[in-house]
């Protein structure tokens, strides 16, 4: 039994499990201010969460883990705050990157890094290249990232070669979209968690979450144990993605594909 009351199931990499999880870490500064403690204490407690689930995400063989650590709308927040937070990212990466390559994990670090400081600049760009050739899990940490940010490049990007002569505009697809995006490259996510109870998407992840199955927890985001992340998997696991056909059409194809 942990903090939240659930015990762990322990969901093995036999189960159903997603290819790509996404997470909305919320709930730090509450989590922080019902202990009385400042909202900063609230963060680095969530760094210990992350911890926990890039290692459960190692143990069950997920594909790519992607957090949510700092959207291009908090800088709206208290300057003091968002100086903490930028601290604690670069802390993070100073202790956690050997780590992350002793797991055979690749960071990525995805979203606009032109307003961070160089030397934060620098050491993503430094753990980037240490963890590029680890091929296990793929872990992506969305930093001052927006989904509406994430289109709007795309479709620059996408403008500058149709200006360049190197696509025609009726050749554009979905998948041309989708290459163009920070995330080009790997699966959607098949789970999309969010913590801390709100019920939005925040512009995370908009375009790839077309089909993600979403859970909600109200649990807040330092208390999110290996006990909830099985609970989330377990419920992803009993879910039927129908990806616009009927139930009847998956079930043929279920009993087709034993047929064969």
């Amino acid at each position: 039994m942990d903090s939240t009351g659930l015990k762990p199931k322990m969901v093995e990499a036999t189960d159903s499990i997603p290819r790509h999880v996404a997470i909305i870490m919320d709930g730090n500064g509450r989590w922080a201010q019902e202990r009385g403690l400042p909202r900063f204490a609230g963060h680095k407690a969530g760094v210990e969460a992350v911890r926990s689930v890039v290692e459960q995400c190692v143990r069950l063989k997920i594909e790519v883990l992607t957090l949510f650590a700092f959207s291009s709308e908090n800088w709206r927040r208290p300057a003091k705050e968002v100086n903490l937070l930028m601290d604690l990212f670069m802390l993070a990466l100073n202790r956690e990157v050997k780590r992350l390559k002793r797991n055979n994990v690749r960071l990525c670090i995805i979203g606009d890094h032109g307003r961070f400081a160089a030397k934060l600049q620098a050491k993503i760009l430094e753990a980037q290249e240490t963890t590029a050739e680890c091929n296990g899990l793929t872990l992506q940490i969305a930093a001052n990232y927006g989904g509406r940010w994430d289109l709007t490049q795309a479709a620059r990007n996408i403008a500058r070669q149709v200006a360049d002569g190197r696509l025609e505009p009726d050749s554009i697809t979905e998948d041309t979209l989708s290459d163009n995006l920070s995330t080009h490259g790997l699966p959607d996510p098949d789970l999309f968690i969010r913590t801390g109870g709100e019920q939005r998407l925040s512009n995370f992840l908009l375009w790839q979450s077309a089909y993600a199955e979403l859970y909600l927890t109200n649990v807040l985001w330092p208390d999110f144990s290996p006990a909830v992340f099985d609970q989330a998997l377990s419920d992803f696991a009993g879910r039927q993605r129908r990806f616009g056909r009927t139930t009847e059409q998956l079930n043929q194809s279920s009993r087709n594909l034993k047929d064969d």
